[in-house]
């Protein structure tokens, strides 16, 4: 008989005027049904999924303690409530798998525990893997195209003229970085740059 799974529930809102109480007592209900004990509710109040793991203070201490396998299958509602950027949902789900926790998305009917779910939910991560393949391909023709045209990369170079004043004013030392670059209509990764030349040829 299958040892009984120690599940962790995660629910949030994105207002505080919300309750995941309707999430939590469904993903309960389920678990009763499945014979998982909830070990742990993890809960955000008023925060949108779309905030990185460093803005949801639960979610984050969950995704910890998966690392300490204090549970081994993640439960929620719907998707959306990981997390609404798909590469932070890829993050989520590539942390999971690497961490052997299984996870149970009761909406999209999203279940790895079962050898079904694992099928569809790996194709799905194959897709978003060729997705992201696809992506790089199309910038690097991208990049290679505009080479065979003559075109020039990256930041244009300013003038020999404006470096020459960017030098002297960074040698006299009475200005910052950022006052130089307002100074002379450059961005401070310019000045920056000009800095760090005359470092290396110092």
């Amino acid at each position: 008989m299958e040892t009984s799974k120690r599940a962790a529930i995660y629910a949030r809102v994105s207002t505080d005027g919300q309750t995941t109480e309707n999430q939590t007592v469904a993903l309960q209900e389920v678990a009763t049904q499945r014979g998982w004990d909830v070990v742990e509710v993890y809960v955000d109040h008023g925060i949108s999924g779309s905030k990185g793991r460093d803005k949801r203070p639960s979610f984050d201490r969950m995704l910890k303690e998966a690392n300490r396998r204090k549970f081994n299958v993640v439960m929620a509602w719907a998707i959306d409530r990981m997390g609404r950027s798909l590469r932070d949902l890829i993050d989520t789900i590539e942390h999971l798998e690497a961490t052997n926790i299984d996870l149970y998305l009761d909406q999209q009917h999203i279940d790895t525990t079962t050898p079904a779910g694992k099928l569809l939910f790996h194709i799905g991560g194959a897709f978003a893997e060729f997705e992201r393949n696809m992506i790089r391909q199309r910038v690097n023709a991208r990049l290679v195209r505009a080479r065979a045209q003559g075109k020039r990369l990256g930041r244009p170079k300013i003038d020999a003229k404006k470096e020459a004043a960017i030098r002297e004013a960074l040698a006299s030392g009475k200005q910052g970085i950022l006052k130089i670059a307002a100074a002379f209509g450059v961005g401070s990764g310019t000045v920056q740059r000009v800095k760090a030349s005359m470092n290396t040829s110092a």
